[in-house]
């Protein structure tokens, strides 16, 4: 396993977080009647226990969850399974959702994220969290109340470092200038959508998560499943599976699905001259981007993780790697265009930005 530092805080974490969402059994989603958890995946105590200790033994020491994660049972499981190792691993969880039907229970208000935060190191059997993401914005508080409960709750000792989740760039940098004018406690950590299949992480959060030292960890690395090249083209996906059910409201979007399928055509070509599986090839193509500190895996069955580890054994060349920027480039739009060509006269080849 190798290891990358997160951000300015100093801790190095595993190139691969294992995550706990998939943890436990069915459970209703809050505010969308119809919809479960199960969707995601089924992943009972046992093979959940099996999971984290599979993990352990690769070399993972970076552990993410949630607590609107199957209603609580992915921070309870991922404790449970934790017990006696937990000076030896980093636990990001993260809060924000609707976690109970009191309209005060969601948000990022100095009420909700007290009581969040002492509900999650119950669930988690810990007295202190590494890593706490909010994770999302919530327009209808201020992020100076926001960030001194937070900063509160470090002092407290509650909490260790604190994060983001789904973010704009401005909401981030907003909160980054706050931080830095009040003498509160910085984000140190952005956690975001991004994959082979959506880019658009790029355009802003990359750029300004490296400017600002913030680390990057990304949420569904292989969009769902649809990186894993299981799924044959121009056939529906199947029933009660995460993309045959996917909305803008909570799954993965593919925004150039015919797109997607041409990278993914690429890639199944480069699996099989390395021997290997599409799902490492989504993934070493990760671990080529600026400003990524890890990826966060899910799995419901041993042999998902073990194929996700296997990833870690070889690395795309840099022909590879350029053939796969190339057939997944985006269009960009205004003003990235702009900044990328006509304003490209000052540009150096590293450069990260649009």
């Amino acid at each position: 396993m190798k290891y990358r530092y997160l951000g300015s805080t100093g801790l190095s974490v595993s190139e691969l977080c294992f995550g706990a969402m998939t943890f436990g059994e069915k459970g209703a989603f809050l505010g969308a009647p119809g919809r479960n958890w199960s969707e995601f995946g089924v992943v009972p105590e046992h093979t959940a226990y099996d999971l984290v200790y599979k993990a352990l033994d690769a070399g993972i020491n970076f552990f993410d969850t949630a607590d609107c994660y199957k209603n609580g049972q992915g921070e309870e499981l991922l404790g449970n399974a934790l017990k006696g190792k937990r000076q030896q691993v980093i636990i990001g969880t993260k809060g924000r959702w609707q976690t109970d039907p009191n309209p005060n229970a969601l948000g990022a208000s100095r009420y909700h994220i007290i009581n969040a935060v002492d509900a999650s190191l119950q669930r988690l059997k810990t007295d202190y969290i590494d890593i706490y993401h909010l994770h999302g914005f919530d327009p209808r508080t201020a992020l100076e109340d926001t960030l001194r409960t937070l900063d509160a709750l470090i002092r407290a000792g509650k909490i260790r470092y604190i994060g983001v989740s789904n973010y704009a760039a401005w909401q981030l940098a907003k909160a980054l200038g706050i931080s830095e004018r009040l003498g509160l406690e910085k984000f140190c950590v952005y956690q975001g959508y991004y994959n082979i299949a959506a880019r658009e992480l790029e355009h802003e959060i990359i750029p300004l998560s490296v400017d600002q030292n913030v680390g990057i960890t990304v949420w569904s690395p292989l969009a769902g499943g649809f990186l894993t090249g299981k799924y044959p083209r121009n056939q529906a996906f199947p029933e009660g599976s995460r993309l045959a059910n996917a909305t803008p409201f909570e799954s993965a979007p593919i925004a150039n699905r015919e797109q997607a399928w041409q990278t993914l055509e690429v890639m199944q070509e480069i699996a099989r001259q390395r021997n290997a599986s599409v799902a490492q090839v989504a993934l070493n193509w990760l671990r080529t981007r600026p400003g990524i500190t890890s990826l966060v895996i899910g799995a419901t069955k041993l042999a998902q993780l073990e194929d996700n580890l296997a990833a870690l054994n070889w690395t795309l060349s840099d022909e590879e790697a350029a053939i796969l920027n190339s057939v997944s480039e985006k269009e960009k739009p205004y003003p990235y265009w702009h900044i990328c060509n006509v304003a490209g006269d000052r540009r150096l080849a590293d450069d990260i930005y649009p």
